[in-house]
This record gives C-alpha cells, sequence and structure tokens, in this order.
C-alpha cells in the first residue's frame, strides 16, 4: 500500500475514533465555543429615521439566533455572549422597474436595503466571536408593500448573521 494510501486511511480512521469517542470539537451552539451555552441579544442602535426596523430586527434576531444555534436567551450581565450592533442605513423605494403601460404611471417594483454592523462576543473571554461591519441585505417588493420587502431584508440579513456565527469552528 502506497504511503499516502495509508495516511488517509489513518487520518479517516482518526476522525472516525475521535467522533465516536467524544473527541471535544463539536457542533453545539452552532460554531461557537462549548462554553457559550447563552445569549443576550441586545436591541442595536437605530442611526436611521425608521423607528420600528430596530423591533422587528431585535425580535427576529432573538427567535432565530437562538433558534437556530441552540442558545438559551439570559440577561447581559449572565449571559456567555453578547450580540450587538448597529443599524446603519435603512433606504427604500429605489425605483428597479417600471410597467410597460404608459397610461400607467407608477413604477411596478422597489428595492429597499438595510446596512448593519454586527458582533457577537464571548464574555467569559472577552473575545470577538464573530463581527461584520457594513452587512447589507436588499430586497424587492411591489409598490406600496415596504412592510414585506423590509420583512425579507431583515429575514435575510438575520441568517447571514447565523451563517457567520455558525462558520467559527
Amino acid at each position: 500500500m502506497p504511503t499516502s494510501g495509508f495516511r488517509k486511511i489513518a487520518l479517516a480512521l482518526g476522525l472516525c475514533l475521535g467522533v465516536l469517542t467524544g473527541c471535544p470539537y463539536g457542533f453545539a451552539g452552532g460554531g461557537l465555543p462549548s462554553h457559550v451555552r447563552t445569549v443576550a441579544v441586545l436591541p442595536f442602535d437605530n442611526e436611521t429615521t425608521s423607528p420600528e426596523l430596530q423591533r422587528e430586527l431585535f425580535e427576529l434576531m432573538r427567535r432565530e439566533l437562538q433558534g437556530r444555534l441552540g442558545l438559551r436567551e439570559a440577561g447581559e450581565a449572565r449571559a456567555d455572549a453578547v450580540i450587538r450592533g448597529t443599524i446603519r442605513r435603512y433606504e427604500t423605494d429605489v425605483p428597479i422597474g417600471y410597467s410597460a403601460d404608459p397610461a400607467q404611471a407608477t413604477s411596478a417594483r422597489r428595492k429597499l436595503q438595510i446596512s448593519v454592523d454586527v458582533e457577537i462576543v464571548d464574555q467569559t473571554t472577552g473575545r470577538m466571536l464573530w463581527e461584520r461591519k457594513g452587512l447589507t441585505a436588499d430586497a424587492d417588493y411591489a409598490e406600496r408593500a415596504e412592510v414585506q420587502g423590509r420583512r425579507q431584508a431583515i429575514e435575510r440579513l438575520v441568517r447571514d448573521m447565523v451563517e457567520g456565527a455558525q462558520s467559527q469552528w
């Protein structure tokens, strides 16, 4: 058997053995360190003129980050990790599509964009677990349906935050 083939088999056996014997590397809590079991999601500072944006983002983050990362909610003083950030930009009514009918003067589709800075900090070690400046999500929406577009963009932001946290293992 060639040496490289032996190494591949040994590596595969080692990985299997590690999994079977409870190797300390795992996927609990997403990609966060194993001691991070609780999280405090703080309302983001809001630098936009849209006050409902802060509440909507906060509520979805609490539900999704805790549920999808397997973390329990805790107060900031008692949490293993803290998620905080700033809503930097919220732009709406960017026209992206128009009706071909000259009798119809309104645009058919619009676009909105939300940009945030976010960080997840391990309060035990003080280490930054994940950080993203200028995390941006956009959504297209039908005219007069800004609420649905905002909801889509917020869902995309939170999905990207979860994936970012999971990528840290």
